[in-house]
């Protein structure tokens, strides 16, 4: 299961903004990007209008393994984990996300990285 669309992050400039000015929050394994969003660099098609919410996205880069399938199935962990928790997010928490995974997070067992997600997400205010 992927990210629900509402929840989706899109556009490169959604990510150079995430990368220039969001704020950092480090664990073993990952690093969370957080900042408020602009809803002008955000792409939406005209057919859909959502409202202010809590939007983000998962970052794998080859480094973590050159395996599609591999980081496809890290991909899915954090998507399906992800969506279970916006889900119980309050409705007035309006940021853009960006979940970037270290190198090292291939031979992580998923307990551990969900539990730094989670650590993560609630060290950064997105969840409590």
């Amino acid at each position: 299961m992927v990210l629900p669309r509402s929840v989706r992050l899109k556009g490169y400039k959604c990510f150079d903004l995430l990368y220039r000015e969001g704020a950092r929050y480090y664990g073993s394994s990952m690093t969370l990007r957080v900042t408020k969003p602009n809803p002008i660099l955000f792409k939406t098609k005209k057919n859909f209008t959502y409202i202010n919410s809590l939007k983000g996205a998962v970052s794998i880069s080859h480094k973590v393994s050159k395996k599609a399938v591999v980081r496809n199935k890290i991909r899915r962990l954090f998507h399906n984990y992800l969506a279970e928790k916006i889900t119980k997010v309050n409705p007035n928490n309006v940021n853009w996300f960006l979940l970037s995974l270290k190198p090292n997070c291939a031979n992580t067992k998923p307990e551990i990285l969900l539990k730094e997600c989670e650590y993560l997400l609630i060290k950064s205010g997105l969840i409590k």
